[in-house]
């Protein structure tokens, strides 16, 4: 069977071309993925049961703890749920404007930088197994803003790109 160079080039374009229209796609998912992540989550930041579900973690970081000196539970909470949702209108503005979506993009990234730093300031988040590292509850909970927090970089990269 002999193959000419006219299909090798042709095969050739059909793969970039899946291999373009495949990135755009993880692209467009995961920026408007990490933006409804933030607005759902940061929606979620003004009800008393999250308001107390993530105290433990703010208490134990050294970077949040001193907000509670500041604000109650729940106002520390609002704050946070308000810079969740600001980020989150601030990426899905990437169609209109690649700078603000490049802030929302740095600003997600600053948000899961904290929340992954979540699982070596929560006691009991990382547990030791017979010697090996295991998740406790918060860690499994945490765990995702790692993946999230790839994703941040990437949407931050591609509105560099286009600002």
């Amino acid at each position: 069977m002999h193959t000419s160079i006219d299909q090798v080039i042709a095969g050739s374009y059909r793969s970039v071309r899946a291999q373009l229209k495949l990135e755009a796609l993880g692209l467009s998912i995961s920026r408007y993925g990490l933006a409804l992540v933030l607005l759902l989550i940061g929606l979620l930041k003004f009800t008393t049961v999250e308001a107390a579900g993530i105290q433990p973690l703010v208490a134990h970081s050294p970077l949040l703890s001193w907000t509670y000196a500041v604000l109650s539970v729940q106002g520390v909470s609002n704050v946070i749920g308000v810079i969740e949702i600001a980020i989150a209108v601030l990426l899905v503005l990437r169609p209109v404007s690649a700078k603000a979506s490049l802030i929302g993009s740095l600003g997600s990234i600053v948000t899961f930088l904290l929340t992954t730093s979540f699982l070596f300031s929560t006691p009991g988040a990382i547990q030791w197994n017979h010697g090996l590292p295991a998740l406790g509850d918060a860690g499994q909970f945490l765990i995702k803003d790692v993946v999230l927090l790839g994703a941040s970089f990437w949407t931050a990269a591609e509105a560099l790109g286009g600002s």
